[in-house]
């Protein structure tokens, strides 16, 4: 071995954990990924546990849309409180209600006293909280990263922890279901919040200065969405992520019980292998070194995800499948992550919470339309069909993606290099101060 290879490697490894050196985002870090695992684990309990009590897979969508419309409907409304109120304060209460939930679900089942209309009832709070939690934690981000050219990374190691607690928090639960049945995956969902609490409390956040001077609610609510739809590069990502989320994330997802033929063992394959996709895309995010580039993965990040799609449909191999999954998985990780580090860098802060809630919106809160939408055309055309029609329209974003780039690539940098991001691009071109820019009011 040559003498400075271990260096190179430690040296390596320490790039790609950069941003843990921010004691902020390491406690934040470290208290997320304790507190996800019991996400995760409760997520598959309220599963099983709708089912066990219905054995209606009507319930399970009710259920799974009960929780995720609220994001769709209020992220807007939560992203103008967040760019109000303190963030941090903002983050310890959200998790401070979702742990309640957690607690109120495991007595109501560890007592025997749950019924599906409860957990329809818990599940859209958890909705409206998440709303609120998503927003803020997104918009928080910055302020526990003290050097922007560390963003991208923190980003991409948060990918990573949210993936990678989503492989082991399933396979815990199936453990303790079968053990003390899911009152004991409620518990420990609850008890789990304590470590991200804990972070939050220990971490020592600047106080930001808020610039809404007395306006309106609904005046911010109105600047946030024209300072986002009249920024190009801001509005063009959103739109091209909505239409991911809407036509690309639910067909694979809702329609996976169809194509496992109802085992729940090849299930677990399968959605196994879309979750090693995703974790795959994270990590490879955090070896980047820098965010140049990301707009072209941006762009045809969507069409891998469409090919996978057909590929999938169409290829009846159960092997061909998991491993077209874990294309689907690192493609849409990639153009949800990416366009999460674009946004972040590019968006004013007094106007973060706003354009963050948008993503929300347009991450979270169109798959739920796009689940009752691929229910209804599944049973109209087929599964398969399906399937092929959302990897078209996935397809076809890019393409319409596509032609927008070089120009939108240009003020993104310019952008850059008036934060400090970047070093002067070029000479000759616009400078960063002629870029025209959304409006404020």
């Amino acid at each position: 071995m040559p003498p400075d290879a271990s260096t190179n490697g430690g040296g390596r490894l320490r790039g790609v954990l950069r941003s843990l050196q921010h004691r902020n985002f390491r406690l934040y870090f470290l208290g997320q990924g304790v507190s996800l695992v019991g996400t995760w684990m409760q997520q598959l309990a309220m599963t099983w546990l709708v089912y066990r009590l219905t054995g209606a897979a009507f319930w399970l969508g009710v259920v799974g849309f009960s929780g995720q419309i609220p994001t769709f409907l209020i992220a807007p409304l939560a992203g103008v409180w967040t760019d109000r109120w303190n963030r941090h304060r903002l983050v310890i209460l959200t998790q401070t209600l979702a742990m309640l939930q957690a607690f109120v679900l495991a007595f109501l089942a560890g007592l025997g006293w749950i019924d599906k209309w409860q957990i329809v009832l818990l599940s859209t709070f958890l909705g409206v909280v998440n709303a609120f939690d998503i927003t803020a934690r997104q918009a928080l981000l910055t302020e526990l990263v003290e050097r922007p050219e560390d963003l991208a990374n923190a980003i991409a190691l948060n990918s990573a922890m949210v993936n990678g607690t989503r492989l082991i928090g399933p396979a815990l639960a199936g453990f303790v279901i079968y053990a003390v049945r899911e009152t004991g995956c409620f518990l420990i969902n609850g008890v789990s919040y304590l470590a991200v609490l804990l972070a939050l409390l220990a971490m020592r956040v600047p106080r930001r200065v808020t610039h809404h001077h007395g306006r309106s609610f609904f005046h911010g609510l109105r600047e946030g969405f024209v300072y986002a739809f009249r920024f190009t590069p801001i509005r063009s990502i959103l739109l091209l992520l909505a239409v991911v989320s809407f036509a690309g994330l639910p067909p694979y997802t809702v329609l996976m019980p169809v194509f496992a033929r109802a085992d729940a063992k090849i299930l677990g394959y399968l959605m196994a292998a879309a979750g090693v996709g995703a974790l795959l895309g994270a990590i490879y995010l955090t070896l980047r070194k820098t965010i140049v580039g990301l707009g072209i993965r941006i762009a045809l990040a969507p069409a891998a995800l469409g090919v996978g799609l057909i590929a999938f449909a169409l290829i009846p191999s159960l092997i061909g499948r998991a491993v077209i999954l874990v294309v689907i998985g690192f493609a849409f990780m990639l153009q949800m992550a990416a366009s999460n580090t674009i946004l972040q860098t590019i968006v004013e802060d007094d106007k973060r919470g706003r354009v963050m809630s948008l993503y929300t919106m347009a991450f979270m809160g169109m798959t739920p339309l796009g689940s009752l939408l691929v229910g209804a055309v599944a049973d109209w055309v087929g599964p398969e069909s399906t399937l092929i029609g959302g990897g078209i329209c996935c397809v076809l974003g890019t393409l319409f993606f596509l032609p927008g780039l070089p120009a939108l690539r240009q003020r993104v940098r310019l952008i850059y290099v008036e934060k400090g991001i970047l070093p002067e691009i070029a000479t000759g071109l616009q400078t960063a101060s002629q870029v025209t820019l959304p409006p404020r009011d």
